[in-house]
């Protein structure tokens, strides 16, 4: 386990806001995960473990222990119908998913460029153009931090929903994942259903075509985080009622809205933001993304208030204009714990 003497916070979290914790450690195996959790030194302080930081924004100084997840490691076994690959939790993913097109091991490439460590992506179900993570992950290993043990548990133990699982609710505090397995068959067809990609013919396309159209479409799209500060996506696209999408549909004809298994349908919160004309929109040091609504950047030494009181503004017009309420994607952490935006506006 490596202790980092630098406090600041702003190297290891996406949005690069200089904030503080009270201490920064390395871990590179699973078993110094556990030693960390069981050690007395660190039993009464809060700890958070991050990948990238891809997905969070510290609200204020974070007065707790900082857990850097830096588990490595790729193992590739083939069988006659499937790639099984088995990635360390440290493992950046969009590396991930360029060496798999690169040796010839399709089905992830729809998923490129999109931030974050391997251990991250169960946590959200990521998802872009019509895939998620569910799609292909087999098995999620885990440890219990306050005992060391191990467990694997199997894409249906996983409860993946959208942008959701297991690992944001029953084991959010008491486990870490430490790998993710992950099985590309070799029948692989090419995912040309959504939006952009759809000029493919799936019958030719090929996975680097793929590949490089949706890293073209992000990087015009969307800013790059070492640029300037975002956390991506910042609102989930929202579900509604059939009923309410159609009274949408009829009033706003080009309304992006996508067909969910459970009969409901969802929209494209980046259009919602768009239409209420916010693409642009300031506060203090904080932004809408000028050509992606979706984003909220850290444009100029932005405070965590900044981001706050722009995620409320964005939140409270789209839900006057719409009747829907935008509900935020990214993590927000208090001092010493997981806050909703709801509670920050009380």
């Amino acid at each position: 386990m490596k202790v980092l003497q630098d406090r600041s916070l702003a190297p290891f979290h996406t949005f690069g806001i200089d904030v503080k914790a009270k201490q920064i450690v390395e871990a590179e195996t699973a078993d110094e995960l556990a030693s960390i959790w069981q050690s007395k030194c660190y039993q009464t302080v809060p700890k958070l473990i991050v990948g990238q930081g891809s997905n969070l924004l510290f609200c204020e100084e974070y007065s707790g222990l900082i857990v850097l997840n830096r588990i490595k490691g790729i193992d590739i076994t083939e069988t006659e119908s499937s790639f099984h690959l088995h990635i360390g939790a440290g493992e950046d993913w969009h590396q991930l998913v360029k060496m798999t097109v690169e040796q010839g091991m399709p089905g992830l490439e729809n998923l490129a460029l999109i931030p974050g460590c391997v251990g991250s992506s169960p946590i959200q179900n990521i998802g872009a153009y019509g895939v998620e993570l569910k799609d292909v992950c087999q098995y999620v290993d885990i440890i219990e931090l306050e005992t060391g043990l191990r467990q694997r548990l199997n894409a249906d133990e996983c409860e993946f929903g959208y942008r959701d699982s297991i690992f944001k609710h029953q084991l959010k505090n008491s486990h870490a994942i430490i790998a993710v397995g992950i099985e590309l068959t070799k029948a692989w067809r090419p995912n040309t259903s959504y939006g952009p990609l759809a000029k493919f013919d799936p019958n030719t396309a090929t996975a680097s075509n793929i590949f490089d159209e949706v890293c073209s479409i992000r990087r015009s799209k969307l800013p790059d985080p070492a640029l300037m500060g975002n956390a991506g996506s910042f609102f989930k696209n929202p579900i509604i009622s059939a009923e309410q999408a159609s009274r949408l549909i009829s009033q706003y004809p080009t309304i992006p809205v996508y067909s969910q298994p459970n009969g409901k349908m969802k929209v494209a919160a980046g259009w919602l933001i768009d239409q209420c004309r916010l693409k642009g929109f300031q506060v203090g040091g904080a932004r809408v993304h000028d050509q992606q609504a979706l984003v909220l950047v850290n444009y100029h030494r932005a405070s965590p208030g900044d981001i706050i009181a722009l995620a409320l503004h964005v939140i409270q017009t789209v839900e006057s204009a719409f009747a829907i309420t935008l509900e935020h994607e990214v993590r927000f952490m208090s001092s010493s714990d997981e806050i909703l935006i709801t509670e920050l506006a009380q």
